[in-house]
Parts: C-alpha cells; structure tokens; sequence
C-alpha cells in the first residue's frame, strides 16, 4: 500500500500538548513561503467539544466537524458526512497540486480505514509527503496501517520542520552516492 520512502510523519502528542497549533504554524508558514500545503487542520481539540471546527488548507474555509445531537446521545458528535465532503474537496485541491498532506487527526475513521485514510495512500501513492497527528496511545494503530513505514516527531515546530526540510530536499543531495538509506534497503 505505501512506498518505503518515510514519508508519512507522525506528529505525535501527549495529554496536554498541541498538534493543532503546531500543525497550524507549520503549514500557514509553508503556504507563506511559496510552498502548497494542502489538507485540515482541527481548531476544537475533542469530539465531545461542541464546537469541533476545522480549516481547510491552504484555502482558510473554517468547516464545523460536529453534528448537533439531542442532550441524551452518548458518544462522539463528529459529522462523518462533513468530514467526508471535507475529504473530496481536499482530494480536489491535492489532485490540483501540493507539496504536502497535513492530516488533523488519526482518528477512529482513520483506525477503521475510512475517513482521511484514501488521502494519505493517494498523497503517499504521488511522492506527496504526509503529517499526521496521533495521539500517542493511537501510534502503534498508525504503524500497522501504514506497515511500519512511518516517521515518529515530537509534538513541536522544530521536529517538524526538521523533517520537512529532508523530504522536501532532492534526495541526490542528502547522501552521497555509495550510501543507502534505511528506507531505500527495504524497498
């Protein structure tokens, strides 16, 4: 399903910390910089926050990801028929061109090979590179659904940009040519 290149990155985050605004930071400064950084980014940090909101990249559409359910209903309030039509306009927006895929969540959807998951393989499936956040007791569920083939970052600008700026960096001038990586052995 995915090619050995690494490059799917795994924002991964603790209780407390937060991906949304790093991935926020990380991709308005990419789109600043000439860079098409395509995909969402969550601004509401959990499903039973009524106001789970999301922005489209790299075009600012502010997107309400919640379904308003009755003060009796149990369980996440996510839209799944927002989040779905969200992911057909980034398709869209990514078939028309994109440096990289920026992915707000690993979420249920996402465990159960539905929601962002066609993204990611299409993005992986062009060289596009992808950054996920994942929440750290959701990793090893990454791993499996991307065989392994996976990057795991901190939960900060730097560990982001670092990364970035290796996959976003022609491959013939990170190495010399008699080396091989780790990645390009298991291909």
């Amino acid at each position: 399903m995915f090619d050995a290149q690494c490059d799917l990155a795994a924002l991964v985050y603790m209780e407390g910390e937060n991906p949304d605004n790093v991935l926020y930071e990380f991709a308005s400064g990419l789109n600043a910089s000439g860079y098409r950084a395509v995909g969402i980014v969550q601004l509401g940090r959990h499903c039973i926050d009524a106001g789970l909101s999301a922005m489209l990249m790299p075009t600012g559409e502010h997107l309400q990801l919640h379904q308003s359910l009755d003060q009796e209903s149990a369980g996440c309030r996510l839209d799944v028929g927002q989040l779905t039509s969200a992911g057909e306009r980034i398709a869209t927006t990514l078939d028309a061109g994109a440096d990289i895929l920026i992915v707000n969540r690993f979420g249920r959807q996402e465990r159960k090979g539905r929601g962002f998951s066609h993204l990611i393989e299409r993005a992986l499936g062009n060289d596009i590179p992808v950054v996920i956040a994942v929440p750290h007791h959701h990793f090893d569920d990454l791993i499996k659904f991307a065989d392994g083939m996976t990057v795991k970052l901190h939960c900060d600008y730097e560990s982001l940009d670092a990364w970035w700026s290796l996959v976003s960096t022609p491959a013939s001038s990170l190495r010399r040519p008699d080396h091989s990586t780790v990645c390009e052995v298991m291909k």
